[in-house]
C-alpha cells in the first residue's frame, strides 16, 4: 500500500468484500440452524423477534461499556429508519415463507436480490450499469438455482409473495446500509434493532407465534447457533456495507446458499447430487469472476 486515496480505497473494498463473504458464511450456518429450530416447533418470526431482543441488549451494554455516543442528526435518522424497516422485513418474510414453500424454492426467489441489486444501482446510485455485473449475477443466481435444485409442483402463493417480499426488502436493505455508510458502528447496530423489534413485534402477534423463551428448550443447540449465526452475519453485514457499493456486496452475498448447503451436508449427512456441486462451482466462480472484475476496475490507468 502506497498510502494514496486509491490504494486507500481498494483496501477498504477488499476488505469489505472479505467480511462480506465471512458475513454469507455466518448467514449461511444460520439457515440450518433455524431451519432445524422449525422442525422442532418454533416459527421463523419468533426466532426473528428473539434474536433482535439480545442483539439490542447486547449492543446497548456494548454502547455503555465502551461509552460510544448513540446520537444521530435528522438525515441519519431516515437512512437507519429505513435500513431497520427493511431488514425487519427481510428476516421475518424469508423466514416466514418456508412456511408455505420449499426452502429451496423460497430461497430461489429470495436470492434474486442481487440481479435486481445490480438492475437498480445505476438507478439509485451514481454507479453507472455494468453489463459485466449483470451477467455475474445471472451466472450466480444459475448456481444457486442448482444448489438448492428446486420442486416447483403444488405452490403456496402465499410463500411466493413473502419470498418475493424478502427479496425486494434485501436490495432495499443494502441500498439503505449505503445511505448509513458514514454513522459508526455501534448507534446504527442500536437504532437499526430499535426499529426492528417493534416491527417483528407486530408480525409476530399477528401471526399469533408468541411463546415464552422457555421454548427454546426444544432445540437448544440449534437456537444458540441461529442466533450466534445472526449477531456475527448481522455485524460482519454492517462493516462490509460501509466498505463496498451495493452491487459487489449483493454478489458476495449469493456465497450464503452455497455456505449454508455444505454446512447442511457435512453436518446433517444431506448428500449432494452432481448438480449441486455443479452449482456450487458456477457460484464461486461468478464470485471469483466478481472479484476479478471489481480489481480490474479500480487497477489505475497507464499514461
Amino acid at each position: 500500500m502506497d498510502g494514496s486515496p486509491a490504494s486507500d480505497s481498494q483496501g477498504r473494498e477488499r476488505q469489505g468484500l472479505a467480511l462480506a463473504f465471512a458475513s454469507a458464511a455466518a448467514f449461511g450456518t444460520n439457515i440450518v440452524s433455524a431451519q432445524i429450530a422449525g422442525h422442532a416447533g418454533l416459527s421463523g418470526p419468533l426466532l426473528v423477534f428473539y434474536r433482535v431482543l439480545i442483539m439490542l441488549g447486547l449492543v446497548a451494554l456494548a454502547a455503555l461499556l465502551m461509552r460510544a455516543p448513540l446520537g444521530l442528526s435528522r438525515n441519519e435518522r431516515r437512512s437507519v429508519l429505513l435500513f431497520g424497516i427493511a431488514t425487519a422485513l427481510v428476516g421475518t418474510a424469508y423466514l416466514s415463507s418456508v412456511s408455505y414453500v420449499p426452502v429451496s424454492v423460497a430461497a430461489v426467489i429470495f436470492y434474486t436480490f442481487p440481479v435486481v441489486i445490480v438492475l437498480a444501482e445505476p438507478l439509485l446510485t451514481p454507479a453507472p450499469f455494468r453489463a459485466d455485473r449483470l451477467a455475474v449475477a445471472l451466472l450466480a443466481f444459475v448456481g444457486i438455482a442448482l444448489v438448492v435444485g428446486p420442486d416447483w409442483h403444488g405452490l403456496d402463493p402465499r410463500g411466493l409473495a413473502l419470498a418475493a417480499l424478502a427479496s425486494l426488502s434485501a436490495a432495499v436493505q443494502f441500498f439503505a446500509a449505503a445511505g448509513c455508510a458514514r454513522i459508526a458502528t455501534v448507534p446504527k447496530l442500536f437504532w437499526s434493532h430499535v426499529v426492528i423489534l417493534p416491527v417483528t413485534l407486530v408480525i409476530l402477534a399477528v401471526t399469533r407465534g408468541v411463546l415464552p423463551p422457555s421454548a427454546f428448550a426444544l432445540a437448544p443447540v440449534a437456537i444458540a447457533i441461529t442466533f450466534g449465526g445472526y449477531f456475527i452475519g448481522f455485524l460482519l453485514q454492517i462493516l462490509a456495507l460501509a466498505r463496498i457499493a451495493p452491487g459487489p456486496a449483493g454478489l458476495a452475498f449469493c456465497a450464503e446458499p452455497v455456505f449454508a448447503v455444505l454446512i447442511a451436508a457435512l453436518f446433517l449427512g444431506e448428500r449432494l447430487g452432481t448438480l449441486q456441486y455443479a452449482g456450487c462451482g458456477l457460484v464461486m466462480a461468478a464470485l471469483a469472476t466478481n472479484v476479478i472484475l471489481e480489481q480490474y476496475r479500480r487497477r489505475p490507468a497507464v499514461a
